[in-house]
């Protein structure tokens, strides 16, 4: 793999995305990357320090990733993010932000490329895995604009690859991301930004 991407992970509250963004950077660095990693916990904690939960507050939230995304690609890393960005309106933007313009070539990133995953977990299992106690809260009502419950989350319509963290865990799931970026990278036409593609096939069951 050499090209440079903002791997932007998608998915609801405690549906894995920090585990496996984790996993994800050690398997890349493994390889002789560099990687600068995002999470949106950390995130809120320094540079969205100032920001809620509201509609435009989550917007400016992605925005703010998706702009050091864009350093970090300048500086040939590759980024990746763990962020629930429930909003598909939101990742877009970021995508529109980070991706070369498919008339000339050319990008804020440097060259990188935005691939967003989506890590699929269904309600109950993440419920499950909240550690934090947060899904209960928000059920009686503790936590407004939660994630899932009391705010939407907005699936991803057309993701480059998409795992199921309630089938495997964040290893083979990063491995899984792994081989659709090199894929990508060769430059298979299935992977071309208007071809999309679902890692679930049978035999291919990303987790």
């Amino acid at each position: 793999m050499r090209s440079i991407f903002t791997i932007w992970l998608t998915g609801l509250p405690a549906s894995g995305k920090t585990t496996l963004a984790l996993a994800l950077k050690e398997a890349l660095e493994s390889r002789g990357r560099r990687v600068v990693l995002f999470d949106g916990d950390e995130i809120r904690r320094t540079v969205s320090k100032d920001l809620g939960f509201s509609r435009e507050d989550r917007a400016e939230q992605a925005k703010r990733v998706g702009e050091l995304c864009l350093q970090a690609m300048r500086e040939e890393k590759i980024a990746v993010v763990a962020l629930v960005s429930p909003y598909r309106a939101d990742r877009e933007a970021v995508r529109c932000l980070a991706s070369p313009s498919p008339l000339t070539g050319e990008g804020q990133g440097g060259g990188g490329r935005f691939v967003e995953v989506f890590v699929r977990c269904p309600i109950e299992v993440c419920a499950s895995r909240d550690v934090k106690g947060l899904y209960p809260k928000a059920k009686r009502g503790e936590i407004p604009r939660f994630t899932g419950v009391s705010d939407p989350y907005e699936e991803p319509e057309s993701p480059e690859i998409i795992v199921d963290t309630a089938r495997n865990d964040a290893g083979v799931c990063a491995q899984e991301i792994l081989g659709e970026l090199d894929r990508l990278d060769a430059g298979s036409p299935s992977f071309e930004p208007d071809a999309r593609r679902d890692s679930q096939s049978p035999g291919h069951r990303a987790g």
